[in-house]
């Protein structure tokens, strides 16, 4: 047997909760690494190397990728307010909950810890040496989100439910089988489609989080890396919004699917007998109508 393989077998893991936990850290990482590493480009270059748009389409592709590396063995949740509302659908364990979240925040840490390497002559350099939360060379919110100025608690509070309700409302119609899903192997791309739309269009109040680990893990590393207490007692102690909030969120938004969508799908164990009864009838009648068939069905 060939070396590879042979570590391949003592390395292969047997537990299926501990496969899916490195999964969901592997992807989380990778997309934070995608956005982070955009955002260091675009505040340490004053925008010369990027804008805006930059640090939305990296987040996207960072979803795609990491959608991609771990849909197979975890189901890529990379987010704990996915994780939470699949649990109140009752498609996820409650008691799988935790390490899920765990996991995604690690790989949200380890992710900053990276971009924070890959780019600490460029931070250094800009902020004169100084690792600011506030100022205007601040450099923590390359890694976690932080409120415009302009904007009140109550205000960023609902920002965030919104943002995240609205990623679950509409991820969740892609592997929808009953109503108009995905085409298998595009649903992680479509998915990064989403993440883009709503990074373009709700992130300018408080940088668009819709993730608790995304925001917790790179906070506690500026905490640890230099920035100080300052990440969680800055602007009133505002980090706790961008954790709470997306959680709400995410279980609003899988509700209002639940609602106005899934509940009223048809149940083929019902349904079918019906629609034969009525195939039946129509041919009895000889109407020789499909069209009027298919109109009455839909």
């Amino acid at each position: 047997m060939v070396p590879i393989m042979k570590l391949k077998d003592k390395l292969k893991l047997k537990n299926r909760l501990l496969r899916e936990c490195l999964a969901e850290f592997l992807g989380t990482f990778v997309l934070m690494l995608f956005g982070c590493a955009a955002a260091a480009q675009v505040k340490t270059t004053n925008e010369a190397k990027g804008q805006y748009l930059s640090v939305n389409l990296a987040f996207a592709v960072g979803v795609v990728s990491a959608v991609y590396i771990s849909r197979g063995v975890s189901g890529a949740h990379l987010n704990p307010a996915v994780s939470l509302s699949f649990c109140v659908l009752g498609r996820f364990q409650w008691k799988r909950l935790p390490f899920y979240t765990l996991f995604q925040i690690m790989g949200a840490f380890a992710a900053s810890g990276t971009v924070f390497i890959q780019y600490y002559d460029a931070i250094m350099q800009y902020s004169g040496g100084n690792l600011t939360v506030t100022g205007p060379l601040e450099t923590a919110s390359i890694f976690a989100t932080y409120p415009s100025e302009y904007l009140s608690f109550s205000n960023a509070f609902v920002d965030q439910v919104i943002g995240t309700a609205t990623l679950l409302l509409c991820i969740l119609p892609l592997d929808d089988s009953r109503n108009s899903p995905a085409p298998e192997g595009l649903q992680p791309l479509l998915v990064g489609f989403v993440v883009l739309g709503i990074g373009m269009a709700m992130s300018s109040n408080c940088g668009g989080a819709i993730n608790p680990a995304r925001d917790l893990g790179p906070r506690l590393f500026t905490l640890a890396a230099g920035w100080g207490p300052e990440v969680f007692t800055a602007f009133e102690n505002w980090w706790w919004i961008p954790v709470v909030a997306p959680l709400i969120g995410g279980v609003t938004g899988a509700s209002l699917y639940q609602l106005f969508i899934e509940f009223h799908h048809k149940d083929p164990e019902t349904d079918q007998p019906e629609a034969k009864t009525r195939e039946n009838g129509a041919s009895q009648t000889n109407l020789g109508d499909s069209g009027s068939y298919l109109t009455s069905k839909f």
